[in-house]
C-alpha cells in the first residue's frame, strides 16, 4: 500500500497535481516502540490521534480536494470524509472473506472478524471506488455490502518492465545473482507464504510430474522457506526431482526467472489480481494457472488452466490431473509453443501503468463532477 500511494503520488506530481499523502505518525508508539503494550500505542496513533488531527486538516484544505483511499483497508476513515470527494482503491476482499467465513481454509480469529467488520462499517460509507479486477469489484459489492455511486475496474499496470530475456543473457544474469540456473530451464513458482499461494499444490503437481518424467526439471519456489506442511510433502518428491527455495530476488533476476523457466505453475486458490501470471507472460514463459477468477481474467487466453483445489477435493487426483496438463504444455512443438507465447505478450499490452495512471485520473475527474453537483 505505502508503494501504490508513492506510485500515485509521483505520477500525479509530474501531471501538475497537488498531492499530499497522509499517514498515521508515530507518536504514541514512539514512547513504546517495544514490549507487550507497543501494539496499542500503534492503535492509539491509528485510530485516536490520527483521526484528530485529520479533522483539524480537512478544516484547511481547499473545497476542491479530492480524498483518495489506497487501499479499503483504510476503511475506518472513510467516514471523515464520506461528505466529500472521495474514492476508494480496492485491491482484494481475501481478508474480509475469511472474516465472514466464506474461505474455510483461512479460518479468521475473534478479534480478526471484529477488526474486518469495522473496516467495512468504515468504506461502506463510501460511494466512489475502483477495484483491480472484476472479481474483486464481484467480492466489494457482495461481501462489501457497499452501495456506490460509482464502481470501476482499472487493471494494475506492469511496475517493473518485464520482458523476455535471451537465454544466453538470462543464464549471465542468474548466474551473477548466485542462483544455480542450467539451460534447460527449470519450473518456476513465485508466491508468498499465505494460505491462498498453495504452495503445498505446487509440490503435490510437482511429485506427480516427477513420477511420470524421466528426466524432470527442477521446481524453483521464489517463496518463503516451507512450513512444516510442506517439508512433509518434499519428502514425497522422488529422488530424480529437486526443489530450490529462493528469497530476496530482484526484479532483473526474477526477469530473467521468469525467461528461462519451461513453465510458471500457479495453481492459487485465490488472489485479488494477480501479478505473478502476467509477470510470467510478459517474459513469454507460459503459465499453469487455476481456472477461476480472477486468476482466468487476467490470465486470459495464453494460459493453460487447471480446477482450483477445493477443501473436500481428493488432493492427489487433483495433483495428478494437474501434471498431466502441465507436461502437455511442457510437450508442445515449437510452433504451438510459439504461438502461445505470442498470445501472452499480446495479452499483457493491456497492464500499462501509465494506462492506468491515467485511467485513475479519469475517474477522479468523474467523482470531482458527481460530487460537484450533488
Amino acid at each position: 500500500m505505502p508503494r501504490f500511494a508513492r506510485m500515485l503520488e509521483e505520477a500525479y506530481l509530474l501531471r501538475g497535481h497537488e498531492v499530499k499523502v497522509w499517514s498515521p505518525q508515530p507518536v504514541a508508539y514512539q514512547l513504546v516502540p517495544s514490549g507487550r503494550f507497543s501494539k496499542w500505542a500503534g492503535y492509539v496513533d491509528q485510530y485516536i490521534l490520527f483521526p484528530l488531527w485529520v479533522r483539524r486538516q480537512l478544516k484547511k484544505q481547499p473545497s476542491d480536494t479530492l480524498y483518495v483511499f489506497c487501499d479499503q483497508a483504510l476503511g475506518p476513515w472513510v467516514p471523515l470524509v464520506k461528505n466529500k470527494a472521495h474514492i476508494v482503491h480496492v485491491h482484494d476482499l481475501l481478508a474480509l472473506r475469511s472474516a465472514l467465513g466464506d474461505v474455510p481454509e483461512n479460518p479468521t480469529s475473534w478479534s480478526g472478524r471484529i477488526y474486518q467488520r469495522y473496516i467495512r462499517r468504515g468504506f461502506k460509507q463510501a460511494k466512489h471506488f475502483i477495484s483491480i479486477s472484476n472479481k474483486t469489484r464481484d467480492d466489494l459489492h457482495h461481501f462489501g455490502q457497499v452501495s456506490a455511486i460509482n464502481s470501476h475496474v482499472v487493471y494494475n499496470g506492469f511496475n517493473y518492465p518485464y520482458s523476455p530475456m535471451a537465454k544466453a543473457d538470462a543464464m549471465r544474469v542468474l548466474s551473477d545473482a548466485n542462483l544455480p540456473a542450467h539451460f534447460d530451464g527449470m519450473l518456476l513458482h513465485l508466491g508468498g507464504s499465505q494460505w491462498y499461494k498453495n504452495l503445498a499444490g505446487v509440490i503435490r503437481i510437482y511429485i506427480e510430474y516427477v513420477n511420470a518424467e524421466k528426466n524432470p526439471l527442477p521446481l524453483w519456489c521464489i517463496s518463503p522457506n516451507p512450513n512444516p506442511r510442506v517439508q512433509a510433502l518434499l519428502k514425497q518428491v522422488p529422488s530424480n526431482g529437486k526443489v530450490l527455495f529462493f528469497q530476496g530476488i530482484d526484479n532483473h533476476a526474477l526477469q530473467a526467472a521468469y525467461s528461462l523457466a519451461r513453465a510458471f505453475v500457479f495453481p492459487s486458490l485465490a488472489e485479488g489480481f494477480g501479478w505473478p501470471i502476467i509477470e510470467a507472460q510478459a517474459c513469454g514463459c507460459p503459465v499453469l494457472t487455476s481456472d477461476a477468477a480472477p486468476m482466468n481474467e487476467i490470465g486470459g487466453v495464453a494460459c493453460a488452466y487447471i480446477p482450483v483445489l477445493k477443501p473436500k477435493d481428493d488432493a492427489e487426483l487433483w495433483a495428478k490431473n494437474a501434471s498431466n496438463t502441465l507436461i502437455a504444455l511442457l510437450s508442445l512443438h515449437d510452433a504451438a509453443r510459439n504461438k502461445r507465447v505470442a498470445r501472452g505478450l499480446t495479452h499483457v499490452q493491456q497492464f500499462n501503468a501509465e494506462h492506468a495512471i491515467e485511467s485513475y485520473l479519469n475517474h477522479y475527474q468523474q467523482v470531482m463532477l458527481t460530487t460537484s453537483h450533488s
